[in-house]
C-alpha cells in the first residue's frame, strides 16, 4: 500500500543568516509530492532576500513534477533578483537535471556550506 503523499517529501525551512533561507528537502519529489517543495519555495521567495538555497541532499527521487517546481522557483527568483542555489551531489537528483539540460538553468553546489559561502 503506498504511503500518503504528505509523507513522500518534506521541507524544513532554516534561516542561517539574515536574508538567506535554506529549504532542506527530503524524500521523493514526484507528481503527488512536488507541492511539498513548490509551496514553501513560492512563499519563501520574496523581494529583499540575499539568497535562497534548496538543499536536495536527502532527496531519493526527483521526477518531472519536482523539476517543474525547481524551474518555477528559479524563474521567480530571477524575476526578483534573488540568487537561487541548489545543493545536490547524488545521482537521484543530478541525473534528471543533467538529462533535461537544466544544468545551464541552475547554480548547483555540493554542500550547504559551499552555497552559503557563495551568497
Amino acid at each position: 500500500m503506498p504511503e500518503p503523499a504528505a509523507t513522500l517529501a518534506s521541507v524544513r525551512v532554516d534561516e542561517p543568516a539574515d536574508g538567506v533561507v535554506v529549504l532542506h528537502v527530503s524524500g521523493e519529489l514526484d507528481t503527488s509530492s512536488a507541492d511539498e517543495l513548490a509551496r514553501p519555495l513560492k512563499s519563501t521567495l520574496t523581494e529583499g532576500l540575499r539568497a535562497v538555497v534548496v538543499d536536495l541532499l536527502q532527496v531519493r527521487f526527483l521526477g518531472s513534477a519536482g523539476l517543474e517546481a525547481l524551474v518555477t522557483g528559479s524563474k521567480r527568483a530571477q524575476e526578483l533578483g534573488v540568487p537561487l542555489l541548489l545543493v545536490a551531489s547524488g545521482r537521484a537528483v543530478l541525473r534528471p537535471i543533467q538529462a533535461t539540460g537544466l544544468t545551464a538553468v541552475f547554480t548547483i553546489v555540493e554542500t550547504v556550506d559551499e552555497a552559503l559561502v557563495k551568497v
